[in-house]
């Protein structure tokens, strides 16, 4: 038994050296990486510097309008250039913003992989949809129960969700999402709407505007699973475009409903965003009708929910002409496949029936040496059919009709 015991060991102690050495390759490549990574980066800086150069000397020479179509040409050219400094850096690590530094410090956040940051930005959208499920079933029982510590164990959640996602955004932002300013501000702003709403006091002013902010997160709620499915059919298609941006997009890996949906979505998007009109208004009503009893947290959730509002409704409205743009462009990338794909069918078929003609013609012309001589038999072959057309035309058939 021991024996088998110090054999077993003894193997183990052979894979412990592949282990270590595997290891010591590992590190090897880990110091490598990050000496690349620093080349890099220090040639894109390099980079930015001189196209900065070049670019303050063109305005100096465009005044002087001194070869306008080489001009044109550079600035071609840089704007190419950014282009491609900016793919090259989304593969590289980059610095926390002041948030993120705040929170977690130094650590790095950068995800390299593509695949990766896909499937970070999918658990970011997984991670809202089961929290808004969880958000809706405690207010409609918050809104059918009228207890107090459920009232504020639904409420802390609201606070540790908005600052939740206030730190994977950031860390999204970090990774190339381009998530719009406004939406993250929106959840700081909503932070601190739920701050304030956890340590509102338990008085009469608060028992009336409680069923009314349960049924908005009710509702809310409900927008935020129509986004959920909306955001998920945006993130496949973007897998379904690959790595290069400019990859024109297929009929079979697109699904029409990913921008017939946007459409759907906006009736309820605006309809909350009214909804939280409403609630500013009614916590205003509030302050001026109950002014001796109300603390300060009502003037202020009415100033928050006003600016949700204004933002939200202002965000939207600017953000949908370029959605519909990129829908225009996306209905001429199809038409523009579907016609060359017919023109392709249409070469093919006129090279089949040219194809066809030859193989005919090869059966009446003579193969070989001979083929370079006058084609005889193929002229006699049509002369035979015009004199047998002419004879049938004016003989054949007035003789028939007589």
């Amino acid at each position: 038994m021991i024996e088998a015991l110090l054999e077993e060991w003894n193997e183990l102690n052979t894979d412990f050296k592949e282990l270590e050495v595997a290891n010591k390759t590992y590190l090897q490549k880990l110091d490598e990486l990050s000496g690349q990574q620093k080349k890099c980066q220090e040639h894109i800086t390099h980079q930015k510097y001189r196209i900065g150069i070049i670019s303050k000397t063109i305005k100096d020479l465009s005044k002087k309008s001194e070869s306008p179509e080489e001009i044109n040409e550079l600035k071609t050219n840089i704007l190419k250039r950014k282009a491609q400094l900016f793919e090259i850096e989304q593969a590289l690590p980059k610095q926390n913003g002041t948030y993120l530094k705040i929170i977690l410090g130094n650590v790095n956040v950068s995800i390299l992989n593509k695949e990766d940051k896909f499937k970070y930005k999918d658990e970011y959208e997984k991670f809202k949809l089961i929290l808004s499920i969880i958000c809706f079933l405690l207010a409609v029982i918050n809104y059918t129960v009228k207890f107090r510590p459920l009232e504020l164990s639904y409420i802390f959640l609201l606070v540790w969700y908005y600052c939740t996602l206030t730190i994977r955004e950031s860390i999204l932002k970090v990774n190339g999402s381009r998530i719009k300013g406004w939406w993250r501000l929106h959840h700081f702003i909503s932070t601190a709407a739920a701050g304030i709403l956890l340590i509102w006091p338990d008085t009469e002013t608060w028992y009336l505007f409680r069923n009314k902010f349960m049924l908005f997160n009710i509702y809310i709620s409900t927008v935020q699973y129509l986004q959920f499915r909306y955001q998920r059919g945006v993130l496949y298609r973007l897998k379904a475009l690959g790595e290069r941006h400019n990859m024109d997009i297929t009929i079979e890996g697109f699904h029409s409903w990913m921008w017939r949906g946007l459409s759907f979505l906006l009736p309820f998007l605006f309809a909350g965003y009214i909804f939280q009109l409403y609630i500013s208004y009614d916590l205003y009503n509030i302050y001026i009708q109950h002014q001796e009893t109300t603390t300060w947290h009502v003037p202020v959730l009415s100033l928050m929910f006003f600016v949700l509002f204004v933002g939200n409704t202002a965000t939207t409205i600017f953000v949908i002409p370029s959605k519909f743009r990129e829908r225009m462009r996306l209905k001429y990338r199809v038409m523009s496949q579907r016609l060359s794909g017919q023109l392709l069918n249409r070469e093919v078929n006129k090279e089949k029936v040219r194809s066809a003609l030859v193989r005919v013609g090869s059966l009446i012309t003579p193969c070989g040496p001979e083929s370079q001589t006058p084609r005889f038999w193929y002229a006699a072959l049509t002369v035979l059919k015009v004199t047998v057309s002419l004879f049938i035309t004016f003989f054949a058939i007035p003789k028939l009709i007589n």
